[in-house]
């Protein structure tokens, strides 16, 4: 089923990249362009402002159900996904939602990142009390499924996987991250977890909280889960103005502008992105901003 027709044209930015760096680079010899050939992961013609917090993207997208039946580790979900093969592999993420939460709960997140030009898989958990790092473990059985057994393998770069997550969700996201290192970017929401020191985390983390949040207060979950992440590779903390616990799960622009950004910035190494990152969006919707800009 197609969900989005979009009559923007999505330049081939790889592949121009790569040719014009490998021509000017026989010419010159330069370092500076030999290393702009390394710049093959962008997707997308250049970002707004407007692109950016728009409902949906460039890309033409799909979705595909995943039956708990046909997987191990996790509860099945929905992948959403770009429907262009000609633009190279993209990057992957998964999603879990919150405690007594399904993938329902989050599954506004999937085309609004896919159209973006990402694989987006929102799970379910095997059980909807699961604790934080059995969601961990199901964050990671789920990317599995994403880079060897789904339909949509061949679309994926294995090398630049993703986790976001939801209350308990965004606490396994967390767990995921400080289990596997290979992990590029994490993006835990108004986070729940009993552990708060992620110090050993490597992989650049946007943490998200709500500023009325009574669930997993602010105080007690997002900021000492940020304050305990490295500045090296990068780290950011955005506090939603006035929202609560279950901000994440609507339609949230401010939500989604800046995990497109984190999400385009560490897993594709999309500088263009920069500009949405660094310094920190002047937005009413955020109450506090902190970040180890620039990156």
């Amino acid at each position: 089923m197609e969900l989005t027709r979009s009559t923007v044209p999505v330049p081939r930015l790889r592949r121009t990249l790569v040719a014009l760096a490998g021509v000017l680079g026989l010419l010159t010899g330069g370092t500076a362009l030999a290393q702009a050939a390394e710049t093959t992961d962008w997707h997308g013609p250049d970002p707004t402002e407007e692109s950016i917090t728009a409902p949906r993207g460039p890309f033409d997208i799909d979705e595909e159900t995943v039956s708990r039946l046909r997987v191990t580790g996790f509860g099945g979900g929905t992948i959403y996904y770009p429907t262009d093969t000609t633009d190279g592999l993209f990057s992957a993420v998964s999603i879990s939602p919150g405690y007594t939460g399904t993938q329902s709960s989050i599954a506004w997140l999937g085309p609004r990142l896919a159209s973006q030009g990402f694989v987006v898989f929102t799970i379910d958990t095997l059980t909807t009390v699961d604790q934080p790092d059995s969601r961990a473990r199901q964050l990671q059985a789920s990317l599995d499924y994403l880079v060897e057994e789904s339909s949509v393998k061949d679309r994926i770069d294995p090398a630049r996987l993703g986790v976001v997550g939801h209350s308990m969700g965004g606490g396994g996201s967390l767990k995921a991250a400080l289990d596997n290192p290979a992990l590029k970017a994490v993006i835990p929401m108004t986070p729940w977890h009993t552990t708060k020191d992620f110090s050993g985390v490597g992989a650049p983390t946007l943490v998200i909280g709500a500023e009325r949040d009574t669930i997993a207060p602010v105080a007690r979950h997002a900021k000492p889960f940020y304050e305990s992440l490295p500045d090296d590779p990068g780290k950011a903390y955005l506090e939603l103005a006035g929202a609560s616990h279950f901000a994440p799960n609507f339609s949230n622009t401010t939500i989604a502008r800046s995990s497109i950004a984190w999400l385009k910035r560490f897993l594709d190494d999309d500088t263009r992105y920069d500009q949405f990152l660094c310094p920190h969006p002047q937005d009413p919707e955020i109450s506090d901003y902190q970040s180890t800009c620039p990156y």
